[in-house]
Parts: C-alpha cells; sequence; structure tokens
C-alpha cells in the first residue's frame, strides 16, 4: 500500500485538486490551501469569500470553475512548487478568482519553522556562537 509521505508534493497536489474538483466547481473565487509537515500534505482545504447575503436569505452562485479552468488552476498550483525552497513546514495559499472567463490565481508560499528543532540541532555553548546576551 502506498502512503501519503512516498507520494511527491506534486503528486499530493494532484490529489487536493482531484478532491475539491466538485466544490471548485461551484465557486468563482476563495483560497485552496494546504498545510504541510515534512513535506506531507495533511490538512487541505478551500476558504470561500464571503456569501452575500440580501432580503434575509444567500443566494448560491450560480456556476463555479469550468474543467478548464480547474485544469489551469492546478497547473499554476504545481508552477508554484518551483518556488518552495528548502522548507519542509508551512502552508501553500492558492487565492483565486475568474475574471473575464481566466482563472486568476495568487500563490502565497509560508515557510514555518520551530525554535525548538533549532535548540537541538545547535546546542547552546560557551564558545561564543550565538549571543546569550539580551537585545536591546
Amino acid at each position: 500500500m502506498l502512503r501519503t509521505e512516498q507520494l511527491s508534493l506534486a503528486r499530493q497536489i494532484d490529489l487536493v485538486f482531484k478532491e475539491l474538483q466538485e466544490e471548485l466547481s461551484g465557486l468563482t473565487s476563495g483560497t485552496v490551501f494546504v498545510q504541510i509537515r515534512n513535506n506531507v500534505i495533511g490538512k487541505f482545504g478551500i476558504r470561500h469569500n464571503p456569501l452575500a447575503g440580501r432580503s434575509g436569505s444567500f443566494a448560491a452562485e450560480q456556476e463555479g470553475l469550468t474543467a478548464g479552468q480547474q485544469s489551469s488552476f492546478r497547473v499554476m498550483a504545481l508552477e508554484s512548487l518551483k518556488y518552495k525552497k528548502r522548507w519542509t513546514h508551512g502552508e501553500i495559499s492558492y487565492e483565486f478568482a475568474v475574471r473575464q472567463g481566466m482563472v486568476v490565481v495568487d500563490a502565497t508560499l509560508e515557510s514555518n519553522y520551530n525554535m525548538a528543532n533549532l535548540m537541538i540541532r545547535y546546542p547552546r555553548s560557551n564558545h561564543g556562537d550565538v549571543s546569550d546576551q539580551s537585545f536591546g
């Protein structure tokens, strides 16, 4: 059986878009996010842009992303992975909207680091590598 950690990040992104296909087909804007830990996607989903309410009710969007727009979105998401450098923990957010029939995507790559991990890798020494003096 193939486990998630054995899949490339690009293949995992492919699976995310396959899973979100039905939901994306009902949206014209929002943010797709993937949370990454050890280069494995854990939590992912869509943050919907606010629903517009009028006269006491919310109207659902008429149509969402077409199959072609979803394919274009997926290609851009995969392309954004080229800009992920060195980090293994973080989040990638893809803000999307349909403009003049095309899907427009802004990708935000967020790296996360843990100070506790640094303390293990760089133990405190008396050799002055890192100053213990307070700043200010």
